[in-house]
C-alpha cells in the first residue's frame, strides 16, 4: 500500500509551500488507494513554537486535507509526535556506532567555535578531521567510556566514506550522483537534550511508519546524500521509499523564494490562515481571513508546480485533480506565485457558488450593518451582484443600493445627467412606472423603454438620470431588476428624494 506523509515542524505558521506539500502528498495517496500520515518534527525544541501544532492541523482541514493517521487521529504507528519518541531514537543511533558507520564527538561548542574561527569558512567537520579531534576515532577506548561515565556531553555523528560517489533517483529529478568526499559528517544524536536530529528521526520514522513515498519540498535535496547513506548503514537500502522533491514557489518577480516580507510588501498572504503568535510578537495575514474560498486557495496552489496538461481547464475539483495528478508533471524549476492569479481563482469560484451559500457567506456583514433583509431577496440580490465580485466582502459595495438609499451622488454624473429636461421627463416616467400594476423588471422595463421611444427621447441619458436617482452614480446591476427589488414605495422616494436634493 502507498503510504506518504506530511512532516512539517511545528516551529510558527505553515507556509503556503508547506500546504502544496502536504497537497501533492494527499493527492498521490488518493489516487493509489493509499493513507496520508501527518507527523509532527519537533525534535527541534529551542525552534518550537506553541500553538503552531493545532495551526497546521486547522490549515490542513480547512484545505480539505484528510488526515488518515498521524496527530489528532491516531493510528498504529503512534505516538505520530517525534517528542513522544525520543526512547526509539538512541537505539537506532548506537547501532550505527557499533557498526562503524557513526561515532562519538566530545568537542564542546565553544572548542568547535574556536576551531571554526581559526579556520574560517573552510572548515567541515569530515574525513579530514574526524580522527584529530575529540572524538571515539581518534580517543581510546577507556577514554570514550570515561568520558561517557562522567557524563561529557556528546553527540553522535555519521561516519561519511571518503571518496565514494553515491548514486540517487529522484522522481522529479531524476538521477543524481554526489562524492561523498564533499559531504560532512552531520550530528544525529544529542546528549543535551537526549533527542535526535531531524536525519535519523526522519530515517527512523519513515522506516518504522512504511513510508513507501517522500514526497517533499526541493530544501530539502541537499539531505538526499545522508538519506540514502542512512539506509545503507542500516540494511534498508532494499526497502527505502522513492523519493521526489518539489519545486520551490517564488517571489511574484520570479527571483528568490517567496517570503512572508513578499506578501507584506505587496499586500497578499503566504499563510493559509491568519497567524497570531502566543509570544505578542507580530501576526501575519491568512487565505481564509483574506475571503478565500478554501477550493479556490487549493486550484490555485496544486497548479504552482505542476500541470495536468493543455487539454484541462484551470478550474478543477478536488476529486478531479486527485485523478490526474501525476509526480511524472511535476516541474522541476520554481513556480513563480501570482497574486493576481490568486485573485482570478477565487472570483472563479464565487461566480459559481450557490446563491443559497453566499447567503449564509454575506448575512454577517448585513446582521454588523443592522439590516434585515429574507432569504428569498438576499438570494436574489447576491445572484445579481455575484458576477462581478472577487471575494464575499465585495459583495456589500456591489449591493448596498438595494438596502438603503444613496447618501450622495457622483457631482461627475450628476453634471452629465441631470441637466436641462432630464429631471423633469425622470418624473413624468415614474409616474408612469409607480402606476404599473405587476412591478416586475420585464414589465418595468417594457413601459419605460415603450414609453421613451414614443417621447421621442435619448435612450442613454433617461436611464442614466434614472440609475442616478436610485443608486447615486452610473454603475450597478440591471436598472428593473434593482427597482423591482426595492419596490414601488422605495422606487418612488428614491426619485423624490434625488430631486430634493439635486433640484
Amino acid at each position: 500500500m502507498v503510504r506518504v506523509r506530511f512532516a512539517p515542524s511545528p516551529t510558527g505558521a505553515l507556509h503556503i509551500g508547506g500546504v502544496r506539500t502536504a497537497l501533492y502528498n494527499y493527492f498521490f495517496a488518493r489516487q493509489n488507494g493509499g493513507k496520508f500520515i501527518l507527523r509532527i518534527e519537533d525534535t527541534d525544541s529551542a525552534r518550537f513554537v506553541p500553538g503552531a501544532e493545532a495551526y497546521i492541523i486547522e490549515s490542513l482541514k480547512w484545505a480539505g486535507i484528510e488526515i488518515d493517521e498521524g496527530v489528532s487521529v491516531g493510528g498504529p504507528h503512534a505516538p505520530y509526535r517525534q517528542s513522544e519518541r525520543r526512547e526509539i531514537y538512541l537505539k537506532y543511533a548506537l547501532e550505527l556506532v557499533e557498526k562503524g558507520w557513526a561515532y562519538y564527538a566530545f568537542d564542546t561548542p565553544e572548542e568547535l567555535d574556536a576551531i571554526r574561527a581559526e579556520n574560517g569558512e573552510t572548515f567541515s567537520y569530515n574525513y579530514t578531521v574526524r580522527e584529530k579531534l575529540a572524538t571515539s576515532l581518534n580517543l581510546s577506548a577507556e577514554e570514550v567510556e570515561e568520558r561517557l561515565a562522567r557524563g561529557d556531553q556528546w553527540v553522535i555523528r555519521f561516519k561519511m566514506p571518503e571518496g565514494e560517489t553515491i548514486e540517487m533517483d529522484d522522481l522529479v529529478r531524476g538521477h543524481i550522483s554526489v562524492n561523498s568526499s564533499t559531504l560532512d559528517d552531520k550530528v544525529l544524536y544529542k546528549s543535551s537534550d537526549k533527542l535526535p536530529t531531524y536525519h535519523l528521526a526522519n530515517i527512523v520514522d519513515d522506516r518504522l511508519m512504511e513510508i513507501t513515498h517522500v514526497i517533499r519540498g526541493e530544501e530539502w535535496l541537499p539531505s538526499l546524500p545522508l538519506h540514502y547513506m542512512l539506509y545503507r548503514a542500516f540494511g534498508w537500502s532494499s526497502e527505502q521509499p522513492l523519493f521526489a522533491h518539489l519545486p520551490l514557489l517564488l517571489k511574484p518577480t520570479g527571483s528568490g523564494k517567496l517570503s512572508k516580507r513578499d506578501g507584506d510588501k505587496l499586500g497578499f498572504p503566504v499563510f493559509p490562515l491568519q497567524w497570531q503568535p502566543t509570544d505578542g510578537s507580530e501576526g501575519a495575514r491568512g487565505y481564509r481571513e483574506d475571503g478565500y474560498l478554501p477550493e479556490a486557495f487549493v486550484n490555485m496552489l496544486a497548479l504552482l508546480g505542476w500541470n495536468p496538461g493543455n487539454d484541462h481547464s484551470e478550474i478543477m475539483t478536488m476529486e478531479e485533480m486527485i485523478s490526474l495528478f501525476s509526480i511524472d508533471k511535476v516541474g522541476k524549476s520554481g513556480s513563480r506565485f501570482d497574486p493576481e492569479k490568486a485573485k482570478w481563482f477565487n472570483a472563479q469560484y464565487l461566480h459559481t457558488t450557490s446563491n443559497e451559500v453566499l447567503v449564509k457567506m454575506f448575512r454577517p456583514v448585513l446582521e454588523e450593518k443592522n439590516i434585515k433583509v429574507t432569504d428569498e431577496k438576499l438570494e436574489k440580490i447576491v445572484g445579481i451582484v455575484k458576477e462581478r465580485a472577487t471575494f464575499v466582502s465585495d459583495l456589500w459595495e456591489l449591493s448596498k443600493y438595494f438596502f438603503e438609499a444613496p447618501q450622495s451622488y457622483d457631482e461627475k454624473v450628476v453634471a452629465k445627467f441631470w441637466t436641462g429636461d432630464n429631471p423633469a421627463h425622470l418624473v413624468e416616467l415614474k409616474r408612469r412606472l409607480i402606476m404599473v400594476e405587476d412591478f416586475t423588471a420585464e414589465k418595468l422595463e417594457s413601459v419605460a423603454k415603450e414609453w421613451i421611444h414614443i417621447k421621442e427621447l435619448p435612450m442613454g441619458k433617461i436611464m442614466n438620470t434614472l440609475r442616478l436617482a436610485l443608486v447615486g452614480t452610473n454603475a450597478g446591476a440591471n436598472l428593473f431588476e434593482i427597482a423591482q427589488i426595492i419596490g414601488r414605495e422605495e422606487f418612488n422616494r428614491r426619485i423624490e428624494r434625488a430631486h430634493n436634493l439635486l433640484g
